[in-house]
């Protein structure tokens, strides 16, 4: 990692933490280890490569949290356990201090099949990776530049569950909003062609540390 100006970054190549601390407990949650594309102070890429080993929550019984009815989804014990990302890679693109991180997906082959906008809180830099907080609601957009709400129910539930209240709720919609707009426009990232980027072949799979969980001991903007 280097810095200049009170900056610090790191060089494409990299290996860095992409984390999420649960809603309102500050523990990490999901971490990611990834590879640095880019990162500037215009835009942080980082890939995700298959096989990946991640950590992600699970329900205490080990049973995966998309299989919880809804209602108790976010009210039921967890912990988090180590497993592989097996799907296609995920190229990640943020932009310092917006609320949200553009995810692009692609099939077998190398056919793009469809960014995700990730709703989050701007992630905070520290010494390892970056840091944030997912906020449950996400949009899906479309080659043909059609897009959609995902994960509404959930936004709702994550509401009535106490995760999040009415004040925080009505900033992450308005996030959205401002997401739909710069689809619309066709904006960044969207019209900068990253769905033809290809991964360096030299690039090891990062490997997930011991200490994934640890707590920065400092952070940068």
């Amino acid at each position: 990692m280097t810095g200049s100006g009170g900056f610090q970054h790191w060089a494409p190549g990299d290996h860095v933490l992409w984390r999420y601390r649960g809603n309102g407990t500050g523990e990490v949650h999901i971490c990611r280890p990834v590879t640095v594309v880019q990162d500037t102070p215009e835009l942080l890429a980082v890939w995700m490569a298959p096989g990946t080993e991640c950590v992600r929550p699970v329900l205490a019984d080990g049973t995966p949290v998309h299989e919880e009815p809804l209602a108790t989804r976010y009210t039921a014990p967890r912990t988090t356990e180590r497993a592989r990302w097996f799907g296609s890679g995920v190229l990640k693109l943020a932009r310092p201090g917006e609320p949200w991180s553009v995810w692009l997906f692609w099939e077998r082959g190398w056919r793009f099949r469809s960014w995700y906008v990730n709703l989050e809180e701007p992630r905070v830099r520290w010494s390892g990776g970056f840091d944030s907080e997912d906020h449950f609601l996400d949009i899906s957009v479309y080659p043909d530049r059609s897009w959609l709400w995902r994960d509404e129910d959930e936004f709702a539930q994550a509401q009535r569950s106490g995760l999040m209240g009415p004040e925080q709720a009505a900033r992450v919609r308005a996030a959205g909003q401002r997401a739909v707009e710069r689809i619309g426009e066709w904006g960044a990232p969207f019209a900068d062609g990253w769905e033809d980027w290809r991964p360096d072949p030299a690039w090891k799979v990062p490997e997930l540390p011991a200490d994934w969980d640890r707590t920065p001991a400092h952070t940068a903007p």
